[in-house]
């Protein structure tokens, strides 16, 4: 009985210190490589799961300094039950950091808990004024990412509140619905607008319409190919530790509450924000495996749709993505750290 008691011990103390040795493990990496970015991820973490795989990923990438973990709105109604307050969404995020036990290396701040009212009043929130402290530093040239998986109501607000972070931040959303050109809409797409635009229309003008935000989009036909297998997440990342088991775990009960209905592919559509911040070129950075093109900002209407200007500003539109680069860092360093845990 003692013996079985002490295995017990073994074993759970094992699985609760695992984290620890993953990410003191990653202090191997400092010998070769440095971070190069600052990054401040925004995402609804309390809705779609790719979010938490997202930030796991970035959690995992030395390359990236992350200076803030911002946790979005959902729609109103949730996600297939999920809450789709900000309370949930840091709860989650909050979670994931425990399991990787990061919980203390990092804060997770909630970004606006309504939708703009009007395209001149920003919504004042914890995340938003972590963007622009971050923003308006001084003590460093180290370029800074605002990555975006969401709604933009931080990143507008952050705006409003400081117009001079325009020419501070390179912002990479994901999402915005197809070019012309470009990409045809998916069958049955919204015909009103694309998802995450829509969470926030009116945050989604300012930052189109009114200000000078250096913009990298992803929009929905791009981030549709972040498309990995069930089976492929079953192998190659539930079997990775608590981190794996964790993230497959939050996609299988998604999976359970859309009445298994969701095939057996999966888009982890946040993915590309990992991309195209840590996985960048080593000379003249630069995310130079996928593929993008110039194109004037479009004008965001009241009803959510993105309509041609050719008087916009030069933004970035993703179009082609390098998704073998993307899945497969991120199960090679899920693997890395499970097999030094075993060594």
């Amino acid at each position: 009985m003692v013996e079985l008691i002490k295995i017990t011990f073994l074993v759970f103390f094992g699985w609760m210190t695992f984290g620890t040795h993953a990410q003191n493990d990653l202090t191997q990496y400092k010998e070769y490589i440095d971070d190069r970015v600052r990054v401040i991820i925004d995402n609804d973490f309390g809705g779609d799961p790719d979010g938490l795989f997202q930030l796991a990923h970035h959690l995992l990438s030395p390359t990236v300094e992350i200076r803030e973990i911002i946790g979005s709105k959902q729609y109103e109604d949730g996600f297939y039950g999920y809450p789709g307050s900000t309370a949930y969404s840091c709860k989650m995020a909050t979670e994931l950091l425990s399991v990787m036990n990061l919980k203390d290396s990092y804060v997770v701040s909630p970004g606006a808990d309504i939708r703009l009212v009007d395209l001149a009043s920003p919504v004042k929130s914890e995340g938003a004024m972590a963007i622009v402290k971050e923003a308006m530093r001084e003590d460093t040239q180290k370029p800074l990412y605002v990555v975006c998986g969401a709604g933009l109501s931080n990143i507008a607000s952050a705006y409003l509140m400081e117009p001079r972070i325009a020419g501070r931040i390179i912002l990479i959303w994901i999402g915005g619905p197809e070019y012309e050109g470009l990409a045809w809409p998916p069958p049955g797409a919204s015909k009103e607008w694309e998802y995450n635009t829509g969470i926030d229309v009116k945050a989604c003008q300012v930052v189109f319409n009114q200000s000078q935000i250096q913009v990298w989009q992803v929009p929905r036909d791009a981030y549709r190919q972040a498309l990995t297998s069930y089976s492929e997440l079953l192998v190659k990342v539930k079997k990775q530790g608590p981190t794996g088991e964790y993230l497959v775990g939050r996609l299988e009960d998604l999976m359970k509450r859309a009445n298994r209905n969701l095939g057996e592919a999966y888009v982890l559509g946040d993915s590309p924000l990992v991309l195209l911040t840590a996985l960048q070129s080593s000379w003249e950075s630069d995310p130079s495996s996928s593929k993008y093109k110039i194109h004037p900002a479009p004008l965001v209407t009241d009803s959510g749709l993105f309509v041609e200007n050719e008087a916009g500003r030069s933004i970035r539109v993703y179009y082609n993505l390098d998704v073998r680069l993307m899945f497969e860092d991120f199960f090679a360093k899920l693997a890395f750290i499970t097999t030094r845990k075993e060594n």
